[in-house]
């Protein structure tokens, strides 16, 4: 079978050599101040030692070797000086430019997917990550198995693998897309169960953390909740969600969760293979963009978020901006500048308490707006309607007369489409409600 993590780590630290190449930035963007900074850290977090980088702005992508054949040379040239093992370039190869730059440096390219895959591959631990990352891992080498079989160059037989070693490679496509099949068959069902416990905990409301890698969100979990959650200096260090119990000052709670980090460019593999995963994300009544203020690249940062999000089918959930870190931000005029372009934003620092008695306000506030108390008739032989409020609703009062039932409850308003869906009358402070 083919070989899918391809950075090793047994003996001695790899040494490798970064490459960039920037685009022309977007019409609300602009050029990083340091293009491989967070290849840099990457790197660091997937046990490379890099030894020396190479940074290129292009109009455009060469077709053969992304970089051109003139920083091709360059490349070989420090390699060769610097003796690396590998070349991570901060973009996305094709299996035929990553094929061409190999053959060209004489070490093995892998690209910014590639270094991700493996990390998350490191840091999965439990059987469900596990899965999740083996998905994304196959979903990617499936066009590349070409390029993995290099050994078949050794096959005499006419253009590309023909003979013996092309019989091989069909049958590792097969056997991959087999296993593709058997893992989303077995994610299908963990997500389901997931939707399914996510859904019965309606006696409290949920509040999921989401935002970039590294922006301190476990810290903020643990500054809330007492979660005991592994804190690392590290991106994606956190890779299985964790759900504990916010007590508010004063009465009141809500369900907070942690979930993986996202990043700019985060493979759509990945995405898709841990939506069992950002469950929690999906289902909560409120999310908490944490972002990381110190950050030079935080709105970058905050865009790559609200990219993925959107890949979620998120874009719209209601969301409140976590600006923290704030005590390590050199000049105060970011925050504002922040806060400029973002509504609702809150400002703290995790790590040393401030701002999380208005962070909380903030929540409950936006919590309470997030349901309604209301007045709901149906007919007693609905046990499809009367079933779902007992699970998603709290309710408060029953009267029964003759075929119809009245129940006083609060409903979370992502319930109403539900409910007029199925025919069911709501009042709120008797008005009847209809769907929008």
């Amino acid at each position: 079978m083919i070989e899918i993590n391809r950075i090793e780590r047994p003996g001695h630290r790899e040494k490798a050599i970064l490459v960039g190449v920037v685009l022309p930035p977007g019409p609300d963007e602009s050029y990083p101040d340091d293009p491989l900074d967070e290849l840099r850290g990457l790197a660091k977090t997937a046990g490379l030692n890099v030894v020396g980088s190479l940074l290129q702005k292009r109009q455009q992508v060469d077709i053969a070797t992304y970089i051109g054949s003139g920083k091709v040379e360059e490349l070989k040239e420090i390699v060769e000086a610097q003796e690396a093992d590998v070349v991570v370039f901060d973009n996305d190869l094709g299996p035929a430019q990553t094929r061409n730059l190999e053959k060209a440096v004489g070490v093995k390219v892998v690209d910014r997917t590639e270094v991700i895959l493996d990390i998350f591959a490191t840091h999965a631990q439990t059987h469900e990550a596990h899965l999740q990352v083996e998905l994304a891992q196959l979903e990617y080498a499936m066009p590349r198995l070409k390029r993995m079989w290099t050994h078949l160059s050794r096959y005499k037989g006419g253009i590309g693998v023909r003979g013996p070693g092309e019989k091989q490679l069909e049958e590792d496509r097969r056997l991959v897309g087999h296993r593709i099949q058997e893992l989303k068959a077995k994610l299908a069902k963990i997500q389901a169960r997931k939707e399914r416990e996510v859904a019965s905990r309606s006696e409290v409301p949920t509040v999921s953390l989401v935002g970039y890698t590294n922006a301190g969100k476990s810290t903020l979990m643990n500054a809330l909740t007492d979660a005991g959650v592994l804190v690392e200096n590290k991106l994606f260090a956190t890779l299985d969600t964790r759900t504990r119990r916010w007590r508010f000052h004063g009465g009141g709670q809500a369900l907070l969760s942690d979930t993986v980090g996202f990043i700019k460019d985060l493979p759509h593999a990945l995405v898709a293979s841990f939506k069992a995963t950002l469950e929690e994300a999906r289902q909560a009544d409120l999310l908490l963009h944490v972002v990381d203020a110190s950050s030079p690249e935080a709105e970058s940062q905050i865009r790559a978020v609200q990219s993925v999000l959107t890949e979620l089918g998120l874009e719209n959930h209601p969301t409140l901006l976590v600006l923290n870190k704030a005590d390590r931000v050199p000049d105060r005029s970011f925050l504002d500048v922040l806060r400029a372009h973002h509504a609702q934003t809150v400002t703290i620092s995790a790590a040393q308490g401030e701002g999380l008695d208005r962070l909380e306000a903030a929540v409950r506030e936006a919590l309470s707006e997030r349901a309604l108390d209301a007045e709901v008739e149906t007919g007693v032989e609905n046990g499809r309607v009367l079933a779902y409020l007992a699970q998603h609703a709290q309710i408060h009062d029953r009267t029964y007369a003759e075929d119809r039932v009245l129940l006083q409850c609060r409903i979370p308003r992502r319930c109403l489409d539900f409910l007029y869906e199925n025919g069911v009358h709501i009042r709120e402070n008797g008005q009847r409600l209809h769907a929008s």
